[in-house]
C-alpha cells in the first residue's frame, strides 16, 4: 500500500451551481478539477421543486434535476466528482504553496488550488410540520418560489431586512401576505419598516409565532400563537416562507480564512480570491446579498478563471 498522497491541481469543495460551473471551467481550462460533493450533493437546489427563473430553461425544470445535468456536464469535460465531506484544511501562506486537505477525517490529499463553494444553509423553525412540508409549500426563497403563489395568501416569518424585503416583494404577486414578527418590533432598517408598513395588503402581526403548519401534501394554512397572550389564531395559506436568515457553511475554515461577523468568506474587490493564495471562494459561501442559482454559477465561473491565472502566475515566477 503506498503512502504517497495525492496532489490535485484544483480541488472544489461543494457541489452546488457554484462549484458545478467553476468545473465546468476549470475542466475546459485543462486543470482536471476534482470536486468533493459534501453532505448535500447538489445543494439547496436539491429541495427546490420548480425552478423557473434560471436562464435556458423556458419551461422551468426541477430542481434535483438541474443538479444532475450540471453534474453530467461537469464530468463530460473530465471532472472528477467525489462523494465525500471535507473535514479539516489547512491553506499555504505562500504564493504556489501547496494545500493540505482531509476529507472523511481519514483521506489526506493536496492541492496546488482550492474553490469552495460549500454555500449556506437556510434557518428554519425546526417544527416538525414545517420539515414535512419543505417543497409542498414551505420556502426559504420567496424571489426563488414566490411566482408559485401569485394572488394567493401567504405567510412570511421574520423581522429583519431580508423578511422585510421579502414581504414586499411578496405583496406585488400575492393577494395577502401575513408577516409574522416575533418580537415587539422590526429589525429591519427604518426605510424597509416604512414599506412595509406603507404595504396595505401586508397583514403585520408583532409578538407572533408559528405553532404549526396545516396541510397533508402541501401547505393549506397556518396556525399562530401569540407569544405574550398565547392566544392561537388559524389562517387560510397556500404558502410560507422562512426569512430568518441563513448559516454559510464555514465553519471548517474558520481561523485561517478571513470572515465577516456572519460567517460568509470575505473576497478581495470583485474576484473570488481570499485572503490565501490559491483559494477562492464562489456562490452563497460569500454572498449574503442574493443567493441566487444564477448568481452562485456566475461567481463559480469567475472562481476557476482566478484559479487559472493564479497557475499562469505561479508557473511564470517559477520559470523566470
Amino acid at each position: 500500500m503506498s503512502d504517497t498522497i495525492e496532489r490535485i491541481k484544483c480541488l472544489i469543495i461543494g457541489s452546488g451551481p457554484a462549484g458545478y460551473t467553476a468545473a465546468i471551467y476549470a475542466a475546459r481550462a485543462d486543470l482536471k478539477p476534482v470536486m468533493y460533493t459534501g453532505m448535500e450533493p447538489g445543494g439547496q437546489l436539491t429541495t427546490t421543486t420548480e425552478v423557473d427563473n434560471f436562464p435556458g430553461y423556458p419551461e422551468g425544470i426541477d430542481g434535483p434535476t438541474m443538479m444532475v445535468q450540471l453534474q453530467q456536464q461537469a464530468e463530460r469535460f473530465g471532472t472528477e466528482v467525489r462523494i465525500g465531506m471535507v473535514t479539516a484544511v489547512d491553506f499555504s501562506d505562500e504564493m504556489g504553496g501547496i494545500h493540505k486537505i482531509t476529507v472523511d477525517n481519514a483521506t489526506h490529499i493536496e492541492a496546488e488550488t482550492v474553490i469552495i463553494s460549500t454555500g449556506a444553509t437556510a434557518k428554519y423553525l425546526g417544527l416538525p410540520s414545517e420539515q414535512r412540508l419543505r417543497g409542498g409549500g414551505v420556502s426559504a426563497c420567496a424571489v426563488c418560489d414566490g411566482f408559485f403563489y401569485k394572488g394567493q395568501d401567504v405567510a412570511i416569518v421574520g423581522g429583519g431586512d431580508t423578511a422585510a424585503e421579502e414581504a414586499t416583494y411578496l405583496a406585488n404577486i400575492c393577494k395577502k401576505v401575513t408577516m409574522l414578527v416575533r418580537k415587539d418590533h422590526l429589525k429591519a432598517s427604518k426605510a424597509m419598516q416604512h414599506r412595509v408598513t406603507a404595504t396595505k395588503n401586508i397583514d403585520l402581526r408583532y409578538n407572533t409565532e408559528v405553532d404549526e403548519v396545516l396541510g397533508d401534501m402541501v401547505v393549506e394554512g397556518l396556525r399562530m400563537v401569540n407569544n405574550e397572550t398565547g392566544e392561537k389564531e388559524e389562517i387560510a395559506i397556500t404558502g410560507l416562507f422562512i426569512a430568518i436568515g441563513h448559516k454559510p457553511n464555514t465553519d471548517i475554515f474558520k481561523g485561517q480564512l478571513d470572515m465577516d461577523a456572519t460567517g460568509y468568506v470575505i473576497t478581495k474587490g470583485k474576484s473570488t480570491k481570499t485572503n490565501k493564495p490559491g483559494v477562492f471562494a464562489s456562490g452563497d459561501v460569500q454572498d449574503k446579498e442574493y443567493r441566487q442559482a444564477v448568481t452562485a454559477a456566475g461567481t463559480g465561473c469567475m472562481a476557476a478563471l482566478d484559479a487559472e491565472r493564479y497557475l499562469v502566475s505561479v508557473d511564470s515566477e517559477v520559470t523566470a
